[in-house]
């Protein structure tokens, strides 16, 4: 098939953990399962080319909407006609099977974009009615009657959508994925200073107040946060940690679980968002309800104290990235939502 993968504010080349690393892993394993993959993300640097061929083999194309810099969604609000007219453009010379569009302005503009062709739309939402704005919520309604078919990354984000109106039968959960070759638990590891090592990304303060005095006890632990670490350098950090903590307030894709369990690694995870599906409670790690930072933090002193529990979760957690999180099953699982519009494996849209 043909497929045009629209993220128009979080570019699939940015080093990041949510909507583009989602959307990365989207385009990666499709393109290995033999599709033509175009993804398209507004251009917010003068320098970056038009197109760029990542290495994973699909196109990323750099659509001229606003300002070449950085801009906030408030701002590109203004410019979302102008990357629909892109679009509109592209797609009448060269009609993609299927468009699958990431959070509420992607999903505008591509409505507007394929509705002359008549390309079917399946879109991801990555949060529903966050936002007062009146134009969000109404371009979210819009999406919820017009698109084709709708995918959330959790059993917890489809329960939402249910919730606000979405149809039942019109939503599938295609998780986030993680790229499984290069998160290992082979390779080299940062050298640590012989204190054992928690990592985490994007710690609720109120869960921050309570591990920092829980690991105050302890004069051999340090915690070291992997959020603002480039991907590439991220697996040899994750590789030296002895637990994965993953605790934020609201979670849709559940990026840094992945990768620490990728490579081995056991997590200590609050049951919210994509976190609940992720993390197999007393088999890759411990999941605590939201909200319980004091149970938070017990449940880590407890995974520190036992190195067997860790080793037997870590195993686990890498077999279940395997199985349930790897670029070919998130590729089955998108492939079999655009099934359900009718497209055949190898696209048999009639133009």
């Amino acid at each position: 098939m043909r497929i045009a993968m629209v993220s128009a504010q979080a570019s699939p080349l940015a080093e990041c953990t949510a909507q583009g690393a989602h959307v990365t892993e989207l385009c990666a394993g499709l393109s290995a399962s033999g599709h033509d993959v175009v993804a398209y993300t507004r251009r917010d640097d003068s320098t970056s080319p038009d197109v760029v061929r990542a290495d994973e083999g699909h196109d990323v194309v750099h659509v001229p909407a606003g300002p070449a810099r950085v801009i906030t969604e408030d701002e590109f609000t203004a410019h979302l006609g102008d990357f629909a007219a892109f679009l509109a453009e592209r797609w009448r010379v060269l009609p993609p099977d299927v468009v699958h569009s990431h959070h509420w302005t992607s999903g505008l503009a591509s409505l507007i974009g394929a509705h002359h062709r008549q390309i079917p739309v399946v879109h991801s939402y990555h949060g529903l009615g966050e936002s007062p704005e009146r134009q969000r919520s109404d371009a979210e309604t819009l999406l919820a009657r017009r698109a084709a078919w709708i995918t959330a990354t959790s059993a917890e984000e489809a329960a939402h959508l249910w919730q606000h109106g979405v149809r039942r039968a019109r939503v599938s959960v295609v998780p986030s994925g993680v790229d499984a070759s290069l998160f290992t638990p082979e390779g080299p590891a940062e050298i640590r200073d012989g204190r054992m090592r928690v990592v985490t990304a994007n710690l609720d303060p109120c869960n921050r107040t309570a591990i920092d005095a829980a690991l105050s006890t302890l004069d051999h632990v340090e915690l070291v946060d992997v959020s603002p670490l480039p991907r590439r350098v991220r697996p040899g950090v994750l590789r030296s940690a002895d637990v994965a903590l993953c605790a934020p307030s609201a979670d849709t894709f559940g990026s840094t679980a992945l990768e620490a369990m990728a490579c081995g690694v056991p997590v200590v995870a609050t049951a919210v968002g994509a976190l609940s599906d992720i993390v197999l409670p007393d088999v890759t790690g411990l999941l605590v309800p939201p909200r319980d930072s004091g149970r938070l933090a017990r449940s880590l002193k407890t995974l520190l104290a036992d190195e067997t529990l860790r080793e037997q979760f870590g195993i686990a957690a890498r077999d279940r990235v395997l199985s349930r999180y790897s670029r070919r099953r998130l590729a089955q699982e998108t492939l079999a939502a655009y099934e359900h519009l009718g497209l055949a494996a190898h696209g048999d849209r009639s133009r």
